[in-house]
């Protein structure tokens, strides 16, 4: 008890690597943890306290990436490609990891969110771009997650009149309470509902409905459907809203290897869940495929084909993989925006003390729950579109991120090692590869795996070769452990300017090319299939 008292302990002060911007966000805050609980190093009783303190963000987050339109996008894999998929998601694992932990360790080390760093070192004109996909993505998944409850709901009976409001009300009231513990834990009570795919796979397997389903999908729709799974296990708004809600709860370096096993958990449950659903859509319907248009096809699907039971169990999945998702969505909005414009966003501050945070949080639950209103949505083009647009927006996201990680201005000794940017560089190739093929199905269809192949062998060399080169220019730190524990981003204002160069703005304005070709491309073949 003495453990989780001290991690409780309200801090003392706030650090002073953050700025003015910040100051007062956490101060008096109880949930959160002080400087001064320092990790206990012996004992497996004190560790476990420790680590249930710590334990949160990474938990959370990644239960939030199978929102609405994950299920929906997995629903569809398992339908038409049974478990052939399911190689795609165990090859996203250490990716989704690896990404977590680098944001967690920018958030840790700095005391900064991730819109913010991006502002302060590649300029107000490419934090106000990533700004932008990323509320224009958020805004799309925030639709499909709505549109989503409304149909869930309706397999109970619900009006989607009153759909809406209920969803609102619900996603409202986690945000009410102005504490960052009571947030949690109110996400930790929608987390615990996840554990309902199991009675869902239980259900399908005594029904003997394990039969393999042949492929029926065309090749260019299969390749989108990846490039949408992609967006939707790696999404840009999670980069965003996991490093602000690590500051938030004041993790320092002294507690990375907790915030570690947080990640670690929160990957391997979330990607539990995801092949959970797809498995069971591919039994399910392995012998009547239904060529679903939306995750909403879903439950009356498998109340037709399998039982009731069956049916209400993945309504209520959809109902809280939706709430989930839009929280965390909306999050990831108010945290960037008062990133961007400095004002203060807080979960430790209510309606009254941070405005605009719960403003902007409100403002985007509110366009959500109004596109329900919109006669004949095209749910089943807009789960796919906004996911296949967050895997086109990846790269951008995934560079700048790797960027970040490499700056030892903003993060000292814990700038990345080699490993971690040539898996980064294999996956900005392999997911400028997936959008090249998109942009060449458009132009000209027979081509573009080959298209596609060609631009990820070609990155691929390049990008390796540059991180040999970085590798071996780089100084090694002769830091202590204690030494590196303790080390944090002095403030922003005195740090010195990141170094311009040619071949850094090359990349940035050809990442934001590729964007705009792949979007118009994707926008085309939508627009094609109406």
């Amino acid at each position: 008890m003495a453990v989780v008292e001290a991690v409780f302990t309200p801090p003392a002060g706030r650090r002073a690597v953050l700025d003015r911007a910040h100051v007062g966000d956490v101060e008096g805050a109880f949930g959160t943890l002080s400087e001064a609980a320092v990790p206990p190093a012996r004992g497996m009783r004190a560790r476990l306290a420790a680590l249930a303190a710590v334990l949160g963000p990474g938990v959370v987050i990644m239960a939030a990436d199978n929102d609405a339109a994950g299920l929906g996008l997995l629903a569809r894999a398992g339908e038409e490609h049974g478990t052939r998929l399911l190689w795609l998601l165990v090859a996203l694992a250490p990716v989704v990891f690896v990404t977590q932990e680098l944001v967690l360790r920018l958030g840790a080390v700095t005391g900064a969110g991730h819109a913010r760093l991006i502002i302060e070192r590649f300029g107000r004109r490419w934090g106000m771009f990533a700004l932008g996909d990323l509320l224009a993505l958020n805004a799309l998944t925030l639709v499909a997650d709505f549109v989503a409850i409304a149909f869930a709901l309706g397999y109970f009976g619900v009006s989607h009149l009153l759909a809406a409001p209920i969803g609102a009300v619900l996603l409202l009231g986690l945000m009410a309470t102005g504490s960052f513990r009571g947030w949690e834990r109110m996400m930790f009570v929608l987390l615990a509902a996840t554990v309902a795919v199991v009675p869902l796979l239980l259900l399908v397997h005594a029904e003997g409905r394990h039969a393999e389903v042949a492929a029926h999908a065309p090749a260019s729709s299969t390749l989108v459907l990846v490039l949408a799974l992609v967006g939707t296990t790696v999404a840009p708004w999670q980069l965003f809203v996991r490093q602000s809600n690590v500051v938030d709860k004041r993790i320092t370096p002294r507690w990375l290897g907790y915030a570690r096993v947080d990640t670690a958990i929160g990957t391997v449950a979330a990607l539990l869940v995801a092949a959970g659903v797809l498995v069971a859509c591919a039994w399910a319907f392995g012998a009547t495929p239904h060529a679903f248009s939306d995750a909403g096809d879903v439950a009356p699907a498998l109340r037709a084909d399998l039982s009731p039971a069956a049916g209400a169990i993945f309504a209520v999945l959809l109902i809280d993989a939706a709430l989930l998702g839009a929280a965390a969505v909306a999050l990831s909005s108010s945290y960037s925006v008062g990133d961007a414009l400095g004002f203060r966003h807080s979960l430790h501050r209510g309606p009254r003390e941070a405005r605009t945070f719960h403003a902007v949080y409100a403002g985007f639950i509110a366009l959500g729950a109004a596109a329900v209103l919109v006669p004949h949505v095209p749910l089943g083009a807009l789960v796919t579109g906004s996911q296949a647009l967050a895997a086109i927006l990846l790269p951008s996201a995934t560079v700048l991120l790797l960027l970040l990680g490499n700056d030892a201005e903003i993060i000292g000794p814990w700038v990345n090692p080699a490993w971690l940017n040539a898996l980064g560089t294999v996956v900005v190739s392999a997911m400028l590869g997936l959008s090249t093929a998109v942009v060449a199905h458009a132009v000209v269809p027979d081509v573009e795996v080959a298209v596609g192949a060609v631009t990820f062998a070609v990155l691929l060399v390049g990008g390796l070769a540059a991180v040999v080169v970085e590798h071996v220019r780089r100084p090694r730190s002769a830091m202590t452990r204690a030494e590196r524990l303790s080390w944090t981003m002095p403030p922003l204002d005195r740090i010195a300017p990141p170094r311009r160069s040619r071949v850094r703005r090359l990349v940035l304005v050809g990442l934001r090319a590729q964007i705009v070709l792949a979007a118009c491309a994707l926008l085309a073949r939508a627009v094609g299939a109406l």
